[in-house]
């Protein structure tokens, strides 16, 4: 599962990285002058939510990271707090939790 939600992620980030490389391009050739270019503001948006998004995934991807970790040295599906199980349905709904519902509050 953790291995598919990583392949998944890394192939978002490309497509979010491509075309985060194409607004940008695309706003070489635009006005720079964002203010007064009705199509600047769009630009500067779609750059804006891009980033963000792409930095929501590279999150995302760290968390998958550190899942595969805590799975290669055992401590997977135990709670960072308490140390107790974290319930499978919790783990299966989030598979990168690190605490279990009573820690994650």
């Amino acid at each position: 599962m953790l291995a598919d939600e990583r392949a998944a992620t890394v192939e978002r980030l490309e497509a979010l990285r491509r075309g985060f490389e194409v607004v940008v391009d695309a706003s070489v050739g635009a006005n720079a002058d964002d203010e007064h270019d009705p199509e600047g503001s769009t630009i500067a948006y779609e750059r804006s939510q891009l980033s963000a998004l792409v930095d929501q995934a590279v999150r995302h991807l760290g968390e998958i990271e550190g899942a595969l970790a805590r799975l290669g040295d055992g401590t997977y599906g135990l709670c960072e707090v308490c140390g107790r199980p974290i319930p499978a349905g919790r783990l299966e709904a989030r598979p990168t939790a690190t605490r279990c519902i009573e820690h994650a509050r």
